[in-house]
């Protein structure tokens, strides 16, 4: 008798009763969350939740944010409920007073420790915290300083290359989007692990970028067997623990026969093999007898090596195994390389729609480096540069690369509100009831554009809104959780991004180098066509139906 035969009917029994029992829950039983307001469905597979999906979804963004009240309710497939959520008390008690009750799903813990290995973005609970513990101090202000030179040095070789690209097209077109995703992926590279992922200087074919270009898009295509990474959570902690099994399960991936999971086995092989081999080194160079190499890797600047440093000067307890800090190689680098390159490109963009920024901001920078006598800017002079920042704030908080992320709750529990919800019968309430296993967006797009808050010109972009206490008070009083200047684009609490200030110190020193250098402006005949399309992290093209991302600028070097 076959081992799997009798299982089979029993398998497909369970799921033919899994999908009536959640088609009975979400079409026939009633829920507290009924009486929310929100969209209608207009797919009754998808939901209404399916108008997300288009690359042009920012309109019914907006109807969320500006339509209903500031916790709307949404419906995703098979009319599963799911809260769209910006109201500052209630994402307070979201990411921060109740996080461990709203945590992320377990499709999305599991599909991440798959792709990067259990890393800060794929551990819940004491593991998090335990890892968070350790990592915090590696991203202090103390260590960033000692980053600025890193970074000025990688901003140089961005200027030369783009020169270099100039000097064979005369016509002054550099896409910038590719520029600036190779920029951050050597920066990440530089200033994280002190390994260079590309000179720059020169185009030079790289497995590694291509990899973390390819992996967003391949996922997507995956989709639809998400679910079944929950089933092999265990097989993939079992893999990470032993390197025979991890060996076993690889070789035996080869044989799946579908084009997309054969393509995302590359993919996750050039990551895991490249943070292996940058780790590897480090250890090596650490456990070997020479003293003067040991020391060069302990008084590093990059960001591995006070990793390093911090590990071995930690408890016992709160050491961090290797397989855990060469997750964090692969984390790192996935969640800092597309998020920053696309928001300076989105920067870059907007200044040249608005020429009078771009030359303010020049005449900034250029004032400041000639009262620093030419030189590079330091760490606490780039920082305090006020047009600079209320650039970078106010872009951030429009435009955040991010639109949304998700929580679920794992029991039932009451949201708090700080504004009045008026609910479908006219009523309204302060507080909603919140079932177990309900998705909850954290609407990061809406909490900054919440005009209840920003004011009646949200949805403008305007930097001096940042200069000299021009902030209405509501921004302050609203008590925002974020852990960024009231802003929820690096989220808060336990969760948030724990590499703000990095990402931060990069935009910065690579806005001083290209705007000090080069005058930016729209390519002729397409001032309309560049077209930034809503997804995991927004990124242009040229046009709505544009293919390749991209973001091609009219670049004109300046006389220094």
């Amino acid at each position: 008798m076959p081992l799997f035969g009798p299982a089979i009917p029993w398998a497909a029994l369970g799921g033919v009763l899994l999908l009536l029992w959640k088609l009975t829950r979400n079409y026939v039983l009633p829920s507290p969350l009924d009486d929310i307001p929100g969209p209608t469905s207009s797919s009754t597979l998808k939901g209404s939740m399916a108008r997300f999906q288009s690359r042009g979804s920012w309109p019914f963004l907006d109807h969320l944010t500006n339509d209903y009240g500031q916790v709307v309710k949404c419906t995703a497939f098979l009319g599963r409920r799911v809260l769209w959520v910006f109201d500052p008390k209630a994402l307070h008690h979201v990411v921060v007073k109740d996080q461990d009750i709203y945590q992320e799903s377990p499709t999305s813990i599991a599909g991440r420790k798959l792709s990067t290995g259990p890393g800060l973005l794929s551990t819940l609970g004491d593991h998090h915290r335990r890892q968070r513990k350790m990592l915090n101090p590696v991203f202090s202000i103390a260590h960033m300083r000692r980053l600025t030179p890193v970074f000025y040095e990688v901003a140089n070789r961005l200027r030369t290359g783009i020169q270099t690209e100039l000097n064979t097209s005369p016509a002054g077109e550099v896409d910038v989007l590719n520029w600036m995703g190779r920029t951050a992926l050597e920066l990440i590279g530089q200033g994280g692990f002190g390994h260079s992922f590309d000179p720059l200087v020169e185009n030079v074919e790289n497995d590694y970028a291509n990899a973390i270009k390819s992996f967003v898009p391949t996922s997507s295509r995956l989709a639809p067997f998400r679910v079944l990474i929950l089933f092999f959570e265990p097989l993939i902690d079992l893999c990470q623990r032993r390197p025979a099994v991890g060996a076993f399960v690889k070789k035996y991936w080869s044989l799946i026969p579908h084009t997309g999971m054969q393509h995302m086995k590359d993919i996750l092989d050039v990551l895991d093999d490249t943070s292996r081999q940058i780790f590897t080194e480090r250890k090596i160079a650490l456990e070997s007898n020479d003293q003067e190499l040991k020391m060069r890797i302990l008084e590093g600047r990059d960001l591995m090596s006070v990793m390093l440093r911090e590990n071995m000067n930690a408890n016992v307890a709160d050491r961090l195994p290797d397989n855990e800090i060469i997750a964090q190689i692969t984390t790192f680098t996935f969640a800092g390389t597309d998020t920053t390159s696309n928001a300076i490109a989105r920067i870059l963009h907007l200044l040249c729609l608005h020429p009078d920024v771009q030359e303010r901001l020049r005449a900034e920078l250029i004032e400041a480096r000639s009262q620093n006598g030419g030189q590079d800017l330091e760490y606490d002079e780039l920082v305090s540069l006020p047009y600079l920042d209320a650039v970078c704030r106010e872009t951030l908080r429009l435009y955040p690369p991010v639109a949304f992320t998700s929580r679920e709750n794992v029991r039932d529990i009451v949201m708090p509100l700080s504004t009045p919800l008026t609910l479908r019968d006219g009523t309204s309430t302060t507080s909603i009831h919140v079932p177990k296993g309900t998705t909850i967006l954290i609407g990061i797009y809406s909490s900054n554009r919440n005009k209840e808050v920003w004011g009646d010109d949200a949805c403008e972009w305007k930097p001096e809104r940042w200069l000299d206490g021009k902030l209405p008070e509501s921004v302050a009083d609203a008590k925002i959780p974020g852990v960024y200047s009231n802003l929820m684009t690096f989220i808060g609490g336990g969760r948030a991004c724990i590499g703000f200030k990095f990402s931060q110190l990069e935009m910065k020193v690579v806005l001083t180098m290209l705007v000090s250098s080069f005058r930016l402006s729209l390519c002729a005949g397409k001032n309309g066509d560049v077209f930034w399309n809503r997804a995991g992290i927004a990124y242009p093209t040229v046009g709505p139906d544009g293919r390749k991302p991209s973001l091609p600028l009219n670049v004109e070097p300046l006389q220094a």
